[in-house]
């Protein structure tokens, strides 16, 4: 009963972090004292790590939306390399999504927001120069923002996903 409970408390908290437990004790059907503690077990538990807004990207100034895929030398994947491009990749707020991973030829993706076109050739060349011993190749998928999309960025579907 927890384990749906926080399951169903979860779903919600996607659709709208902001409600106030009263809010989602109506909704699930429990105790707003329930409901907190529930949420603040999530939060104990590293299963809820961030509360946070979906805005209007391109009202923040963001035209481009990358999703750049880059295939790495077998090495990067070593501890001491790792760390390094940790801390890289830090440096960028822009980039929501960084890791590594397999497909399409790629060891390694990261997901990025830019101001523009120029913004984005900045990044991947500051990219290419500083990791040059360990890329052997850098391909990207651009999403012009302004153009229609057929369903926004947000977390707010998984609200609606069971699992």
């Amino acid at each position: 009963m927890q384990k749906e409970l926080a399951q169903r408390l979860l779903r919600e908290l996607l659709k709208n972090s902001k409600r106030s437990d009263r809010e989602l004790a109506e909704v699930l059907g429990v105790s707003q004292p329930t409901i907190t503690r529930t949420r603040h077990k999530l939060e104990r538990e590293g299963v809820i790590l961030d509360y946070t807004v979906v805005p209007d990207f391109r009202k923040m100034g963001f035209e481009i939306l990358a999703i750049t895929f880059v295939k790495m030398r077998p090495e990067v994947l070593m501890s001491e390399v790792m760390k390094e491009g940790t801390k890289f990749a830090a440096r960028f707020p822009n980039a929501i999504f960084s890791a590594s991973g397999e497909g399409l030829g790629a060891t390694g993706v990261t997901i990025s927001f830019h101001k523009n076109v120029t913004d984005y050739h900045k990044h991947l060349n500051e990219l290419r120069v500083n990791w040059k011993d360990f890329i052997e190749h850098i391909e990207s998928f651009i999403v012009s923002i302004e153009e229609k999309q057929a369903k926004r960025l947000s977390l707010t579907y998984l609200g609606d996903v069971t699992l």
